[in-house]
């Protein structure tokens, strides 16, 4: 299946995948939300984003390059805002992840707290008096012990499990941040 991906992309002669965009001009590369922003403030078309992000996902682990084919050239200096942009955007949105992934863990922590505390309130109570001769007791220790599990469960999910597509989104976004871009003018 790999290969038959890999084969719908052209190559460079060092063998990298050409992840290969067209546009008439590099202002096309750009949003036009803030066309009258300065192009250090601009932001990335987001089909453009969505294409670069769907594209490497699916020539995975490849070494590539990004190319954009323009039909009007333009000076150096566009050519580098355009590098820098693709640079900049994608290590935001790797900080965007990272802080989503933190979010995650630190909510992990605080539910395993939470359970560790709820297991604790429930052991005890169910080893009290007080449970034994009072059904609404009962009831709370039963409460506390369904709690705890349930907390406990999310929190070790979430470390097992849930961190993964984060990780992976970063290490893709580093990827792209990290790519040749070069520029073909017909």
């Amino acid at each position: 299946m790999k290969k038959d991906i890999i084969e719908r992309y052209e190559c460079t002669q060092d063998g990298e995948i050409i992840i290969d965009i067209s546009a008439e001009k590099i202002e096309d590369l750009y949003d036009d939300f803030d066309k009258k922003s300065h192009f250090l403030k601009k932001d990335l078309n987001q089909d453009l984003v969505e294409y670069i992000i769907e594209s490497v996902s699916e020539i995975e682990k490849e070494p590539f390059v990004i190319q954009f084919n323009l039909e009007i050239s333009s000076q150096e200096e566009a050519i580098s805002r355009v590098r820098n942009s693709v640079n900049k955007f994608f290590v935001y949105m790797q900080e965007l992840e990272y802080k989503k992934m933190k979010d995650m863990i630190r909510t992990s922590i605080i539910l395993l707290l939470i359970g560790i505390v709820a297991a604790t309130l429930s052991v005890l109570m169910n080893q009290s008096e007080l449970v034994k001769n009072n059904i609404a007791a009962a009831v709370i220790a039963e409460g506390l012990t369904v709690a705890a599990w349930i907390s406990l469960w999310e929190s070790l999910a979430t470390f097992l499990i849930k961190w993964m597509p984060y990780k992976k989104k970063i290490l893709l976004y580093k990827r792209i941040s990290n790519a040749k871009v070069t520029f073909i003018f017909h």
